[in-house]
């Protein structure tokens, strides 16, 4: 029985220091959308195709999350080629100026199993602001290549974009822009030790 104990108690131990990890964002499975309006007639959205970043995450411990993201201007798309020269321009978001987008994470307030609030410090156009975003947990399991935890997750924030100097044709364009996120993370694989060199 004392065995027993010990064992469960060992395994018990492991598995909690496996649940809290460092996670990599997975560019191929995670979407960043924004979302105008335009002249008050239709809602248009765009995405930023490439992504970069780390999550700390424990699935037990939510609460303890945080987030560091990075999302390269010059991968914004609208599907119309004109408009996305024109947004990447120092009318808009200057991408030559300003190559990347980014979040910061510095606090959470958790609201109940699935769904946390996010805030942090969001920087466009070389202007840091505060932004919360409102995230749902959609699935924790294991990664069916790397056999490592994996995580996913839906966020959405709204922001002004004249706070980040992104003010051009407010008129036309709207004031505010929905940020939607949805995101797939695992940790990476243990690398294996290098084979040892051979002789002749």
């Amino acid at each position: 029985m004392t065995r027993f104990l010990l064992a469960a108690a060992l395994a018990l131990a492991a598995t909690g220091t496996a649940s809290a990890a460092t996670y990599k964002i997975d560019p191929r499975h995670t979407q960043v959308f924004f979302t105008y309006a335009h002249n008050e007639y239709s809602n248009l959205s765009g995405r930023l195709n490439e992504v970069d970043g780390t999550l700390e995450f424990d699935p037990a411990k939510p609460g303890n999350s945080s987030i560091s993201i990075e999302l390269p201007i010059a991968s914004l798309s609208t599907g119309v080629p004109g408009l996305d020269d024109h947004m990447k321009s120092a009318d808009f978001f200057d991408a030559e100026k300003f190559p990347k987008a980014s979040f910061k994470s510095t606090k959470v307030v958790v609201r109940d199993a699935k769904h946390f609030d996010l805030s942090g410090d969001l920087t466009i156009k070389g202007i840091t602001k505060p932004a919360t975003f409102a995230v749902t947990i959609n699935h924790t399991g294991e990664n069916p290549r790397r056999k490592t935890p994996m995580a996913g997750f839906d966020a959405v924030a709204t922001i002004k974009r004249a706070d980040f100097g992104v003010d051009y044709m407010q008129g036309v364009t709207g004031e505010t822009v929905q940020i939607r996120v949805s995101m797939e993370a695992s940790v990476p694989a243990a690398e294996p030790y290098p084979a040892p060199a051979t002789k002749g």
